[in-house]
């Protein structure tokens, strides 16, 4: 049974991680690069403990309970004693392949490793381990404590244990699970993505501005948000890199991503995080199209 998780990486997707499993009971160790980072992430977590509080989702006696399960790390041998640890960084493979290398060489020999990936071969990440047995990718939705489903990867030596141990971790945090097999982008973003891409192509294109595509998507397909906002949302550095994955992973065109979206990656605007995407954020108002 799993009783404590590390959590690498506190960024949107790591703290929310940290956030549900700690208030499923369990032990967290939120670890990122320096404690400053960390205790950002943490403070990110807090914060959103104060809008359950107002919402009389939780008291306030719960939410420092929850704080308190919540210990940060500036490094990984912190989390040696973990029963599952679950590295949430940025979405490039070789950041992953170097973490799980090092991870290995502290970790308890029984924990189990999972990745937050959204698109990246479970079974290539997993054979740079010294677990591929024990090994799986569970990819949460974003922001993680409000979206409902879990993608749940398994790669090629994925245990049939490590699995049924994952998927009860997955029901105490309250979650829906989706089994995806180990392709590129899996369900998810094999869909999403190339729509997201597709929006851009529309732009780039002039067949229609930003308010306009976000306008037909929202009232005439009834998505919650359109596709350039949702786009700035998850960070347009991050749709490059699942692009590139499904672009090199399928090896089919119908995938290649808009250079649109590449310029604006080389350029720095990357969505929300960064201030200014397909929309600039930098202004007191309501985000106004960047083009």
């Amino acid at each position: 049974m799993i009783n404590k998780v590390g959590v690498i990486g506190a960024g949107q997707m790591g703290n929310g991680i940290a956030h549900v499993t700690a208030v499923a009971g369990m032990e967290v160790i939120l670890s990122d690069v320096s404690i400053e980072q960390a205790a950002k992430g943490k403070a990110v977590i807090e914060k959103n403990l104060g809008r359950q509080v107002t919402k009389g989702q939780i008291t306030p006696e719960q939410s420092d309970e929850i704080l308190e399960r919540i210990d940060l790390a500036d490094n990984l041998k912190a989390l040696a004693d973990c029963d599952l640890v679950i590295e949430a960084a940025t979405e490039n493979e070789a950041v992953k392949i170097a973490i799980f290398k090092e991870l290995c060489e502290t970790l308890n020999k029984d924990a189990l490793i999972a990745s937050n990936t959204s698109s990246i071969s479970i079974t290539r990440l997993a054979s740079n381990t010294d677990r591929p047995d024990r090994f799986m990718g569970v990819h949460f939705m974003n922001p993680v404590p409000i979206m409902k489903l879990v993608e749940l990867i398994r790669g090629i030596a994925t245990s049939e244990e490590t699995f049924k141990t994952l998927h009860d971790y997955t029901d105490r945090l309250g979650k829906i699970t989706a089994t995806a097999e180990d392709f590129p982008g899996f369900i998810v973003n094999r869909i999403l993505m190339p729509m997201i891409n597709e929006a851009i192509y529309t732009l780039y294109e002039g067949v229609g501005s930003v308010r306009a595509i976000d306008r037909g998507m929202e009232l005439g397909t009834n998505h919650p948000m359109g596709p350039l906002t949702l786009a700035d949302f998850i960070g347009l550095d991050t749709c490059l890199a699942i692009m590139q994955v499904l672009y090199e992973g399928l090896a089919d065109s119908k995938y290649r991503p808009c250079p649109l979206l590449v310029k604006y990656v080389e350029a720095g605007w990357l969505g929300r995080k960064s201030g200014r995407g397909f929309y600039d954020y930098t202004g007191e108002g309501e985000p106004t199209p960047t083009r």
